[in-house]
Formats: C-alpha cells, sequence, structure tokens
C-alpha cells in the first residue's frame, strides 16, 4: 500500500491512503490518525490499511464494484507533508562506496580499508523534516548548496544485536529522501571531529511511503533495484541505479546501528546519495559532479544551488508509473514572502 501524510496545521499532519497510480486518497480516519500510530502498532493497524487501500484502488480504476471508497478524492501532492513529519531517529549512511571514492580521489585522499566492511553513518535532525513540495530555505548562498538523491526506510522495532537478515524485517516503508547539504560548511564542522550539524538542514522525503510488496521484484535483499531520477532547474542531471552498486543494503545499515542499541518504531534510515561507477549514468548531488571534474580537469566547474533554482526527484517502477511520487522544490532566501509564511 501507499500511504502519506496531509498537512492539517498539526505538527504531525494527518494520515492518508493513497491509490497505487497516485490518483486518488482517502482519510484514514476511523482507523488511524497519524503515520506513527500505525507504525507503533503495525500488525494491528496495517492490515486495516490495506483494505482500504485495496478499495482505493478499485475506485481509482473506475470499478462498478459496491465496494469503493466513497470519500475519495484527487491527491495533491501540493498537500503533503514528509510521510513521517518528524522521526524518533534519521541515521543516514554513505552506503555507495563509489560516491565515497569519487570524493576522496578528488582530493587526492584514499578510502580507508574499513569504509568497505563497516558502514559510514551520521545521525541528523529529525525533529522538522519538511514535505515533498516545500522550499529549501537557505540563510546563504554562500553555504554551497547541494541536493542529494536517496532512497530510506522507516522501520519498525529492531532489536540490539539484530543481524542484517533480521533486521531487513524490521522494515516497514520505502521512500525517497532529498537530504540537502551545504558543503562550505561541512569541512569545519568535520574539522573539529564531531561530525555534521549546521550543514545538515531540514530532509525532504517523497510524498508517499510505500509497503515492500509495492516493490515487487524491484526490491531484492535490502535494495531497491530501480532508477533514481534528478532533474535540476528542468535539466535531467541523474538516471542513476540504486540497486546493484548499494555497497551496504538496508538490512547492513539498520543493523549498523542495532550494534549497541534498540532502533524504535518511527526511525528513518537513508542510503545516502545514490552513485553509480558509469559516469554517463550522472550524478545525484552535485559534490560528486564536482568531484568528477576535478579529476578529469584539475578543478571543479559545477557550481552548487543558487536562490530560484529548482530540484526534482522521482522514481518509477517497472510500469513506467511514479512509484513515490515526486520530490518538487525550489531554493529560496529566508526573507521571501513564501519563506516568512512557512515559520
Amino acid at each position: 500500500m501507499k500511504l502519506a501524510t496531509y498537512k492539517d496545521g498539526s505538527r504531525d499532519g494527518q494520515l492518508v491512503v493513497v491509490s497505487r497510480d497516485l490518483s486518488t486518497a482517502h482519510y484514514a480516519t476511523g482507523i488511524a490518525s497519524t503515520m506513527q500510530q500505525v507504525l507503533d502498532d503495525w500488525n494491528f493497524i496495517s492490515p486495516q490499511l490495506q483494505d482500504l487501500y485495496e478499495t482505493l484502488n478499485r475506485t481509482a480504476e473506475g470499478s462498478s464494484s459496491a465496494s469503493r471508497a466513497r470519500h475519495a478524492f484527487p491527491f495533491d501532492p501540493k498537500q503533503c507533508m514528509a510521510p513521517l513529519p518528524r522521526a524518533y531517529q534519521w541515521a543516514d549512511g554513505s552506503a555507495y562506496i563509489n560516491h565515497v571514492e569519487l570524493v576522496r580521489k578528488a582530493r587526492d585522499s584514499e578510502v580507508p580499508a574499513s569504509f568497505y566492511t563497516d558502514p559510514l553513518m551520521y545521525q541528523g535532525g529529525s525533529d522538522d523534516f519538511i514535505g515533498p513540495c516545500d522550499d529549501v530555505v537557505c540563510a546563504s548562498e554562500a553555504f554551497g548548496i547541494d541536493f542529494e538523491a536517496e532512497v530510506a526506510v522507516i522501520t519498525g522495532d529492531v532489536r540490539m544485536g539484530a543481524t542484517p537478515e533480521q533486521a531487513l524485517d524490521g522494515i516497514r516503508l520505502v521512500m525517497l529522501a532529498n537530504d540537502v547539504s551545504l558543503r562550505n560548511l561541512i569541512p569545519a564542522e568535520l574539522a573539529k571531529g564531531f561530525g555534521f550539524l549546521q550543514s545538515k538542514p531540514a530532509t525532504a522525503f517523497s510524498p508517499v511511503a510505500v509497503t515492500l510488496d509495492e516493490l515487487g521484484e524491484s526490491w531484492d535483499k535490502g535494495r531497491l533495484h530501480l532508477t533514481l531520477q534528478s532533474t535540476w532547474n528542468g535539466r535531467k542531471v541523474g538516471m542513476c541505479d540504486a540497486g546493484p552498486e548499494m555497497t551496504f543494503h538496508f538490512g547492513q545499515l539498520i543493523a549498523h546501528i542495532c550494534k549497541t542499541r534498540n532502533v524504535r518504531a518511527g526511525s528513518i534510515i537513508g542510503s545516502g546519495t545514490v552513485s553509480n561507477k558509469d559516469w554517463t549514468h550522472g550524478y545525484s548531488c552535485i559534490a560528486e559532479k564536482r568531484a568528477i571534474e576535478t579529476i578529469q580537469d584539475g578543478k571543479p566547474a559545477t557550481e552548487f544551488m543558487k536562490y530560484g533554482d529548482t530540484i526534482r526527484l522521482e522514481m518509477k517502477g517497472r510500469d513506467g508509473l511514479s512509484m513515490f511520487g515526486t520530490i518538487e522544490q525550489e531554493i529560496v532566501a529566508p526573507d521571501t514572502p513564501a519563506a516568512r509564511a512557512k515559520r
């Protein structure tokens, strides 16, 4: 099934079920109010949502069956918050070692051997996610504004010490992410030896999050074998395959966190920038494009994002239909009317 959260003026929004083709939606009123409520009682609530989902799909297909969703309405991604508007945890990995290799090579630095066996991961802010069509508000263009196209999962409870295989059983939903990075702030923060903070502003997620059964054969042992499309200012810059070159699958990323603690329902884990060795597939973040330029020409030529720039992220299923809906955002300054209205 496919789930989204509609804006209703509250922090956690209102849970809606969305049809497979993303054309119609239905409030989950009477079953669950919020996404976190579903995650906390998944085994009891999700079958009820699945029934509504199947009914909604019959409605979207124009079925004449008596079992139709009478209160369905057109689905509007602009009304969406992040599927889980705030989470107990947001941990983002760097699961595509090719991305790490490119960035390190561009600055003449070797990749430590441990990076191939032990995932890189940071813990980001999870109190203020933004919706798929919300503006990215940034205080200064000089910060080096970059998009990062990623896949992310939402978990149920996963116990401390879980194996990667056991951790896979804890995945409830899959979605896309734009993990915005402020590249020019990163070096000084990392030099302190304590990780990212200011250089990682609010993350955006796709309009809908989907259950694993919706992905079919595209989901294989913790990897999503579909193409992640990145379009910057109307120009398609990335057509990256999210599957084969994911060095650490999602079970391994979750198990990495579980080494010393439990992971609780409502945790979000990101894949890191999707990256392919074949440069003709393009890029999923500007930093990788700049690394490639440095390797080829000795210096980067592509600038980071400016106010007014737009980014669009989407992943289509094997049937050609959008799987998660699209992330479509504009970079804006804090003093714009739209930015002030959202404070």
